[in-house]
């Protein structure tokens, strides 16, 4: 059969996904022993570097789509890591780290540093600050594509046939 699309191992999306879990690897296990989803890390992180963000700006900042940012919210405020805080408009739902979520982010930073420094020491420091500024130029080119310079998406799901008898499908539970 002849190859239409490039190789999976120099598939972007593949690449960088590969990337992401070896690198979060290294960071899951001191997010766990908090008792923390990585997603909750990364908005206490968003929150310990502002005074208090609106929820639709936690979502960006934090890769989270907006209907689970209302839940991770919750979960944190339930949590007493997190509190409302009063927007100078008072027409946005802002919130800011608490007294603990300040504890819990002040016990992760030296750990999450400490395990950046090994990941820079190993690649280089030089090669770490370049493939940020790479995978944020990456990112606007991305963003900056329109729709009228990608191929046409599908209206309908072609016809793949009926279920082979022999394959089974799994149910989630």
């Amino acid at each position: 059969m002849k190859r239409r699309l490039r190789g999976i191992d120099q598939a972007l999306p593949i690449a960088l996904l590969r990337a992401r879990e070896a690198t979060m690897r290294k960071f899951k296990p001191h997010v766990d022993s908090l008792g923390l989803t990585l997603q909750q890390w990364r908005v206490i992180r968003a929150l310990a570097e502002n005074d208090a963000l609106p929820a639709k700006e936690l979502a960006d900042k934090c890769v989270v789509m907006p209907s689970s940012m209302t839940r991770i919210l919750n979960s944190l405020i339930e949590r007493g890591l997190i509190e409302p805080a009063h927007d100078d408009d008072g027409r946005r739902r802002s919130v800011k780290l608490t007294e603990s979520g300040t504890d819990i982010y002040s016990r992760m930073a030296d750990k999450s540093e400490a395990i950046y420094r090994a990941i820079e020491q190993r690649f280089s420091t030089k090669k770490m600050t370049d493939l940020l500024e790479l995978l944020n130029q990456l990112k606007k080119a991305a963003d900056g594509l329109d729709s009228k310079s990608l191929p046409a998406v599908a209206t309908t799901k072609p016809d793949t046939g009926p279920m082979p008898a022999n394959v089974r499908l799994i149910k989630s539970s």
